[in-house]
């Protein structure tokens, strides 16, 4: 009575396999690109006692491509790229080169919006935000 179910079959699920499949190569198919573009570039944020440091990968964008703002404590990455070329008689089947814009934020807390510098090296933007506040040092609480 404890094996109704015959050895090898997996049930309710099984039928959804071919479905799951179906969707894991859509949203990896090199020509769906918008699902991709919507995750933006990729950040590191690191604290120490009297910083944050925020890499930012950016490959191939150039230095006067990129905004950055700080504002209450919010940091800003933008990068606004146009490629403006001539070419006449191309017959694309599929573009994704000639504009691109996105943007990352991210919220710092306290920080000395006058200490604030950037550097664009080897595709890696670092920004060094010095911190007001110093990182609080955990404590353990007696309960009573």
């Amino acid at each position: 009575m404890a094996n109704l179910i015959p050895f090898g079959r997996r049930g309710i699920t099984r039928g959804f396999d071919d479905f799951y499949n179906m969707m894991e190569e859509f949203f990896n198919d090199p020509w769906f690109g918008g699902w991709r573009a919507r995750e933006g570039f990729k950040l590191d944020i690191q604290r120490t006692d009297k910083e944050y440091l925020v890499e930012a990968e950016l490959p191939g964008v150039k230095k006067d491509e990129i905004s950055l703002d700080l504002t209450d404590g919010t940091l800003t990455i933008a990068v606004n790229r146009e490629e403006n070329k001539s070419e006449e008689n191309r017959n694309y089947i599929h573009r994704e080169r000639r504009m691109a814009s996105m943007s990352r934020s991210v919220y710092l807390g306290d920080v000395d919006p006058d200490g604030v510098t950037a550097k664009l090296e080897n595709g890696v933007l670092k920004v060094t935000v010095p911190s007001k506040t110093p990182v609080e040092k955990s404590r353990r609480i007696e309960i009573q």
